[in-house]
């Protein structure tokens, strides 16, 4: 299908780490409508339903299985496909599983970095670098404002102070050995993202969604913290014009932060209220601390350098992720299409996406690089 917003991708070639999780899934379905050429690398180790596997999407692209842990692999992969460009969404992603695992945690978050700026480096057909990170890789201070990208780096957990370490082996890199070079790296910070085909534990519209179809009370453990909450399509999105920018301009090289406007900062307690309202019947939450490790409390960004730099502006309000998010989950669990669903849901996204854009645009004169990148 033909995506107005993305023809920049129609025959790029695009090596992707991380393809068969619940965003590099998405990630994957929107760049094969694009018309890019995918290359996906994932360990593919996650047991039960996926994404990856309900989107049909393999047969579209070029599947590797393999762990940004073994250098050795990686490189061959590099060294054999030549991507252009290349968006790094391998990592172990949940905070309580990085307590439970923090040495894995570590070697696939930090070293697998290390390795694939390491083949990034050997690859002169690399352009343009995208690593995803997270929101939560600042020192979290708890204040009432949004973190900005130059806020320090330091997370509490194991998971997040990964994220803050692979931000900046990502920064060495560009400054030690991309400078001089073709070669335009970035790095990206979402926040907490929702949408349809996100099967993990420990987050809170998946156990909804388990609650939900089970007739089951929400558990809620943490219903007075504050999170940015946003579709996955939002970063995804946003992803896609920042390694696009920076290959045709590298000066756009730099580090983002990615998130909702203020007014999509809910508490998680008011987030399921939303889900309720979208999912119907009788189902209500309960408020459980369960005694787990430390999260932080309060948390959110400051995304008016993406909005300089590019005139970005979010596209779906919480209201309409929410929404979005039922109606994938009501369509899986009656056993229809869900790439059926996806593509609709793209479309629709990417069309008001690119109204948002115009209009920003034309209110003003062409964003211009900001200047605040690796220097």
């Amino acid at each position: 299908m033909e995506l107005t917003g993305l023809e920049f991708w129609k025959g790029k070639k695009v090596l992707l780490t991380g393809h068969t999780g619940f965003k590099g899934s998405w990630m994957a379905v929107m760049l094969v409508n694009a018309g890019a050429d995918v290359i996906g690398y994932s360990s593919c180790t996650k047991p039960g339903p996926r994404l990856f596997d309900l989107s049909d999407i393999q047969a579209q692209i070029r599947h590797i299985k393999g762990d940004v842990r073994d250098l050795d692999h990686l490189t061959s992969v590099f060294d054999e496909y030549r991507p252009e460009i290349v968006i790094h969404m391998a990592a172990q992603p949940i905070v309580r599983e990085s307590y439970r695992d923090p040495v894995g945690t570590y070697a696939t978050n930090v070293m697998g970095t290390v390795h694939l700026l390491e083949a990034v480096r050997q690859t002169p057909s690399v352009r343009s670098v995208l690593n995803v990170t997270t929101d939560k890789v600042y020192e979290n201070r708890e204040w009432a404002w949004g973190y900005r990208e130059n806020d320090p780096l330091d997370g509490y957990d194991p998971y997040s102070n990964s994220k803050s370490c692979s931000e900046l082996v990502t920064h060495s890199y560009a400054k030690s050995f991309f400078a001089d070079r073709d070669t335009a790296v970035s790095t990206a910070r979402a926040g907490n993202v929702i949408g349809g085909g996100d099967f993990a534990h420990d987050r809170i519209i998946p156990d909804c969604i388990r609650a939900a179809l089970k007739g089951e009370d929400i558990v809620v453990r943490n219903p007075y913290s504050t999170r940015p909450y946003q579709h996955v399509l939002e970063p995804v999105s946003a992803y896609l014009m920042i390694a696009a920018k920076q290959y045709e301009n590298p000066e756009y090289a730099g580090w983002y932060n990615v998130g909702p406007d203020d007014r999509d900062c809910f508490q998680n307690g008011a987030l399921v209220d939303l889900f309720i309202k979208h999912w119907g019947g009788n189902i209500k939450w309960i408020n459980q601390y369960d005694g787990g490790p430390h999260e932080a409390n309060f948390l959110k960004l400051d995304c008016s350098k993406l909005k300089t730099t590019f005139g970005w502006q979010p596209t779906w309000d919480l209201d309409t992720a929410v929404r979005a998010t039922v109606e994938w989950t009501k369509a899986w669990a009656a056993g229809e299409n869900v790439r059926a669903v996806m593509n609709r849901q793209i479309e629709a996204f990417i069309s008001k996406n690119v109204s948002i854009q115009d209009k920003a645009h034309g209110e003003c004169s062409e964003p211009a690089p900001s200047g605040t990148g690796f220097a």
